[in-house]
């Protein structure tokens, strides 16, 4: 079980919708920052940004596959099941990676 300081710092990170989004993908999928970059239509830059916010939480996690990294939800992290809590009622997102193998683009870092 989280504090409510904890909590209250996790739901701040995850009140941004394009993190909370990235959270429910990861849910599912591991993906690497060009595909983000593709679902969001943003910049690397702004993607890594994000992407830093909830590495440095522990939220993410990322492993090197060549010179690409992929990154997942940590399944380890002490927030894990309270986000797990907040993503069970949030619609699924795969369809933004369909919409990506649709356009030749789900597999760009291979």
């Amino acid at each position: 079980m989280l504090n409510i300081e904890k909590a209250a710092i996790v739901l701040k990170l995850l009140g941004d919708k394009t993190r909370l989004t990235i959270i429910k993908i990861l849910d599912s999928h591991d993906c690497c920052v060009c595909e983000f970059v593709e679902i969001f239509q943003m910049s690397q830059p702004a993607i890594s940004q994000h992407i830093r916010k909830l590495k440095d939480m522990g939220i993410v996690g990322e492993k090197r596959k060549g010179q690409w990294i992929i990154y997942s939800l940590n399944k380890e992290s002490e927030y894990y099941l309270f986000i797990q809590t907040l993503l069970q009622d949030l619609p699924d997102q795969d369809f933004k990676l369909k919409q990506l193998e649709q356009q030749g683009l789900r597999i760009l870092c291979e």
